[in-house]
């Protein structure tokens, strides 16, 4: 254990899951002991050989309301779902955003789905970022929630997204292998750093150039939070229209990154055969590829 550091943030560079002012709030409740007794100050210093305990209270119970909102569905059957989400939707439920998300919209139209992730995320099985567009598949049921849980696991499904990004990459393809945890400087972002990450991989192609842009092709080997985003920003090629990692300036007035998940393939989890979907790109993503063709070539 650290010696002379801030019970806070130790915590939070501990527990990559929790934020650091979720920790502060638990501290100021008396949910954290240090050797037995209640914490009630974020600032106390940790010593080598404190024993520290958390308490977890339990998840507020939310009502989850079906909403009639029109999502595009790719493929269909009794055990999952493919669906095309579009720029701006949230994929699930989340403290201050319980409505208007692509859940409420699954639970229009689907009676079933997996109840693995509990009451917020029914049926999700892996998530997109809210203005990254494109394909996701659900599960209906526990049984086809796990056995694409497990492909995740083992990178064996085939995720393929179309990205625009900053600048001009001189190869014509290229690998991407650096861990990726949370900004130690910013909770609210993701960073490639050595501690408290996880590893991460990505490969990329070059689709087309044009002056000063370059519209890749980004395959995941692993699936981590804002993945593409962080490691196209770490070889100093952000995502043109990211708020978060790319420039403060943003040149063409878009509503989020260029990203788009365009290809998904799996193995269906009850028939075992591999399937594969594309989804092309949405329109405001074409126009901007048909201005740079003319402007920037």
């Amino acid at each position: 254990m650290d010696e002379e550091k801030r019970l806070d943030l130790y915590l939070s560079d501990a527990l990559a899951d929790m934020s650091r002012s979720f920790i502060q709030k638990l501290i100021e409740k008396g949910k954290i002991k240090i050797n037995g007794k209640p914490i009630k100050i974020k600032k106390h210093k940790i010593k080598a050989n404190d024993v520290i305990e958390i308490e977890i209270p339990e998840p507020e119970r939310l009502k989850i309301e079906a909403e009639n909102i029109p999502v595009e569905i790719i493929y269909e059957d009794d055990d999952l779902l493919v669906v095309n989400k579009p720029q701006g939707m949230v994929v699930h439920p989340a403290p201050g955003n319980y409505q208007g998300t692509l859940v409420n919209a699954l639970m229009y139209h689907c009676k079933n789905l997996s109840s693995i992730n509990g009451v917020i995320r029914p049926g999700i099985v892996h998530r997109i970022d809210k203005d990254t567009s494109g394909l996701l598949m659900v599960a209906k049921n526990d049984q086809a929630h796990k056995c694409l849980a497990e492909q995740l696991k083992e990178h064996s499904i085939n995720r393929k997204y179309i990205a625009l990004v900053y600048g001009n990459i001189k190869e014509e393809k290229g690998t991407i292998q650096a861990p990726i945890g949370r900004d130690p400087n910013n909770r609210l972002k993701m960073a490639v750093v050595e501690r408290n990450s996880k590893d991460a991989i990505t490969h990329f192609r070059v689709l087309k150039r044009f002056k000063g842009y370059t519209l890749i092709e980004a395959k995941l080997e692993t699936g981590r939070t804002h993945q593409i985003r962080v490691h196209m920003t770490y070889i100093n090629h952000p995502l043109v229209g990211d708020p978060v990692y790319g420039p403060s300036k943003q040149k063409f007035r878009l509503k989020g990154q260029m990203l788009h998940a365009k290809t998904l393939g799996f193995r269906h989890p009850a028939k075992g055969t591999f399937m594969e979907f594309q989804a092309d790109l949405p329109d405001y993503f074409t126009k901007l590829i048909k201005m740079l063709e003319d402007k920037y070539m």
